[in-house]
């Protein structure tokens, strides 16, 4: 199993040009579903308006499906402040568009509880779009239109400053600069980090190692590990 600065290292080439607020978002989101024994890599982040031209021509003027109907410079996508997602398998290579899959075994799709950590952050999901559904598509808009965007519009230094508070939970994040290595009878399990005295380590990997099984409750938001 990846560690988690293994996973995020999958998705670093793709965030890099979002919007500060989507960063730090893309990153939580990657954390919190990992915490829930689910894998996601971010698929796409900023797109220029070249790329966004291309993709419209997809279906069009181009062979293939259409996959947009937004034309460049009419997507979230051209400032920075939308994102997509797939779910990494267990190889650690491929990913899933399986909205069904239920990869950690908890009777929930994964799709679906990714979706749900995401609208805690203050994501919108195209998933509920009205018209054109994306399922993998999350964005945040701060209330500006594309029109308000076109015009040179941007969120204000206090919606970034509110929104990154409630997107890290207005507290210090886990100092992640002293990694420590985490062995099993003399060979290397994980890697966790040293935090004022105190050893984060990824839960799954440790148990499964020792032979006992995790599960995530959502509702009562509890991690249960059984052993066998």
């Amino acid at each position: 199993m990846l560690t988690i600065d293994e996973l995020k290292s999958k998705s670093a080439d793709r965030i890099g040009g979002l919007h500060s607020v989507l960063l730090a978002a893309a990153n939580v989101l990657i954390q919190r579903c990992y915490a829930r024994g689910i894998s996601i890599v971010i698929t796409q982040g900023m797109r220029t308006i070249a790329e966004q031209n291309a993709l419209y021509a997809q279906g069009r003027t181009k062979k293939g499906s259409i996959v947009t109907n937004a034309k460049g410079g009419s997507s979230y996508h051209n400032y920075g402040l939308a994102m997509d997602f797939a779910l990494l398998l267990p190889d650690g290579q491929n990913v899933s568009w399986d909205m069904n899959r239920d990869g950690n075994g908890d009777k929930l799709a994964d799709w679906q509880e990714v979706v749900q950590e995401a609208k805690k952050l203050g994501l919108e999901w195209g998933g509920d779009w009205t018209s054109f559904k994306d399922y993998s598509h999350l964005q945040m808009a701060f209330g500006l239109t594309i029109a308000q965007l076109k015009e040179g519009q941007r969120p204000t230094a206090q919606q970034v400053k509110e929104t990154l508070s409630r997107i890290t939970g207005g507290e210090p994040e886990v100092n992640k600069d002293v990694e420590v290595t985490i062995n099993l009878n003399g060979i290397k399990l994980t890697v966790g980090v040293l935090d004022n005295g105190t050893t984060y380590v990824p839960v799954r990997a440790l148990a499964e190692a020792l032979g006992a099984k995790v599960s995530y409750d959502p509702v009562s938001k509890t991690v249960n590990v059984v052993t066998v």
